[in-house]
This record gives C-alpha cells, structure tokens and sequence, in this order.
C-alpha cells in the first residue's frame, strides 16, 4: 500500500476522524444485507421432519421444521407472515451452516428487518 492508501476518513457522529487502514480491512468483504425470505440453517444438522409445505401460509414463528443437531431437535420457525415459496431441503438430509432451507414470500408490504428463528424442543 502506498502512504496515502494507508489513511482513511471516518465519520462518526462526534466528528471526521482519520484512521490507518490494515490490508486485512481493506480486503474484507463488503457486507450484504440478507433477504429476511430466506430460511438458513443457523447450525449444521439433519433435517428431521418437514411441516411446512409450498403454497402453505405461515405465520411469524410458526414452526417450519425441525432440524435436529447434537441429538437437540431444534424447530426452525417463520422468520415473517407469508407463503412458503420453495423447500431447498427433504427430511433425512444432512445439512451446513448456512444453508438455505426454504424461502417464504412475505404478505407484508413493508419487511421488517428480522432472523430466521430457532427454538429447542425436547419432541
């Protein structure tokens, strides 16, 4: 990096400050606002039974699926009031962190910034 690479201007709310820049920081990745629609296994696990079904209506933190990991059955609920638009996933399937499991289509006009959630259930 060349001298003036190395400095970069912050705006707080106290004032503009001035800052050096480590390669590390300038190389990150730019963060990506995520699609409150999508449903992402939070853990890695087995999806132990699917409940919702394409075209079925959910409500926010009506129970989607359960994902068992660690031998915990974990209910992966509505994230949003929608529509269940595509199921990524079938019972029996091992899954990643961050994978996506389903996608809803939201019946809100306006989203409300929010993520998927995830409850224990002792089932």
């Amino acid at each position: 990096m060349n001298k003036e690479s190395q400095f970069s201007e912050i705006v707080l709310e106290n004032g503009t400050f001035e800052t050096r820049v480590t390669r590390k920081f300038a190389l990150r990745k730019p963060y990506v606002k995520q699609d409150p629609g999508v449903v992402k296994a939070a853990i890695p696990g087995v999806v132990a039974e699917i409940i919702a079904n394409v075209g079925k209506a959910v409500k926010q933190g009506d129970t989607m699926l359960i994902l068992e990991a660690m031998k915990m059955l974990n209910r992966i609920m509505a994230p949003l009031h929608g529509t269940v638009k595509a199921i990524h996933v079938s019972a029996g399937e091992k899954v990643a962190k961050g994978q996506v499991l389903m996608e809803i289509e939201s019946d809100d006009l306006i989203l409300k910034e929010s993520r998927p959630i995830m409850g224990r259930s002792h089932l």
